[in-house]
C-alpha cells in the first residue's frame, strides 16, 4: 500500500511442528518474506550521499540540515526534498578511487543489498544466531559478496562500496525502527526521513565502526517475534544452529587480514581476550588461519 515502508510478511509464516520438513518449509518462506520485507524498505527509503567527516567540511546549500542548521563539529544529515535525497557525513567513511566504485556507490547499492538480505547464511545468522558478532555480517559476509560481484575492483574500491552498502541497509533499518514508533508501522515516508535523522543526532557521532557495530537484521528479528510463537522461534533458531559449522578456512583468512589491518591501525595485534567482540573474533580468525596454513589447507 503507498506510503507503507515495512512488507507485512505474518502470512507467510508457518507455525513449524516436529515435522523436520515443515520446519525446513517454515523457515525457508520466513527468510524470503523478511528478505522481500527488507528489499522493499530499501527501494522506498530515499536516496543516500554519503560523504566522510573532515574538518573541512561545509554545508551543501542544496540540502536542508533540519532545526539549527549546519554544525561544523558534528555528523550532519541534509535532506534535498526535489531529488528525494539525504546527504550523510560519517567519521572513517573509505570513499570510492575509480570511477566504477563511484558509479556502484551512487546507483547500484541496492542491488549489492539485495544480494546481502537474500544471502541464506547471512539472514540465517543475523535472525538466529544469538553468538553472532555483527562485524562478521556487514564486514565478512557483505565483503565477499561485493569481491564475488566486484572482482576487479581494488581492493580500497571494494571496501568503499562495502561501507556504503552497510551505510544505506542499517541507516534504513535504524530509521524505520524509529519510524515504526510503538505500533510496529512507519507512517509515510517522510517519517522514516525523520527516523534517519533522529538516529544520527542520537548517537554522539556518527562513525562507520559503530554503523558497522548494528546487525542489518536486528529489526527484522523483533518484527520476527510478534508474528511467531517463543516456541516456534526457539525452534527456528535450534534448526539453524544445527547446521553452524565452525570457522572455514576462507572465513579464517579473511578475518586474518582484517587482523593484520587492525594491527596497522592500531599499532599492536588483536587479543584473543579483549573485552570487545569483534576484536575477539579477529584473535581467533587470525589464530586459525595460522593453523590452516600450517595444516597445508592454503597449498595448492
Amino acid at each position: 500500500a503507498p506510503g507503507k515502508t515495512r512488507a507485512r510478511f505474518t502470512n507467510l509464516i508457518a507455525e513449524p511442528d516436529a515435522s523436520e520438513s515443515v520446519v525446513t518449509e517454515a523457515i525457508n518462506d520466513t527468510l524470503k518474506a523478511i528478505a522481500a520485507s527488507l528489499l522493499m524498505e530499501q527501494v522506498l527509503a530515499p536516496r543516500f550521499e554519503f560523504k566522510p567527516k573532515t574538518p573541512t567540511c561545509v554545508a551543501d546549500p542544496d540540502f536542508d540540515y533540519g532545526t539549527g542548521g549546519y554544525d561544523k563539529d558534528r555528523c550532519n544529515v541534509g535532506f534535498n526534498e526535489e531529488r528525494g535525497t539525504f546527504q550523510i557525513e560519517i567519521k572513517g567513511l573509505a570513499e570510492p578511487k575509480s570511477a566504477e566504485a563511484a558509479r556502484i556507490c551512487q546507483e547500484d547499492l541496492n542491488e549489492v543489498i539485495a544480494t546481502f538480505v537474500q544471502d541464506k547464511p547471512a539472514i540465517e545468522r543475523g535472525l538466529f544466531d544469538e553468538d553472532l558478532v555483527p562485524e562478521e555480517l556487514t564486514q565478512l559476509r557483505m565483503g565477499k559478496i561485493i569481491k564475488d560481484k566486484y572482482p576487479d575492483l581494488a581492493e580500497e574500491d571494494q571496501e568503499a562500496v562495502r561501507q556504503h552498502a552497510v551505510a544505506a541497509l542499517n541507516l534504513t533499518q535504524q530509521a524505520a525502527r524509529i519510524a515504526a514508533g510503538d505500533d510496529g508501522e512507519p507512517g509515510l515516508n517522510t517519517a522514516l526521513i525523520d527516523g534517519v535523522r533522529k538516529f544520527a543526532m542520537d548517537v554522539r557521532e556518527l562513525d562507520i565502526d559503530l554503523i558497522d557495530r548494528i546487525n542489518p537484521f536486528g529489526e527484522a528479528y523483533a518484527i520476527l517475534a510478534r508474528t511467531m510463537s517463543e516456541d516456534s522461534l526457539k525452534q527456528v533458531a535450534a534448526a539453524i544452529s544445527a547446521k553452524r559449522t565452525s570457522l572455514t578456512p576462507d572465513e579464517a583468512k579473511e578475518l586474518a587480514v582484517r587482523a593484520a589491518r587492525f594491527k596497522k591501525e592500531r599499532g599492536r595485534l588483536p587479543a584473543v581476550n579483549a573485552a570487545d567482540a569483534w576484536e575477539k573474533r579477529l584473535a581467533e580468525g587470525a589464530t586459525a588461519f595460522m593453523r590452516f596454513k600450517k595444516e597445508g589447507r592454503y597449498d595448492g
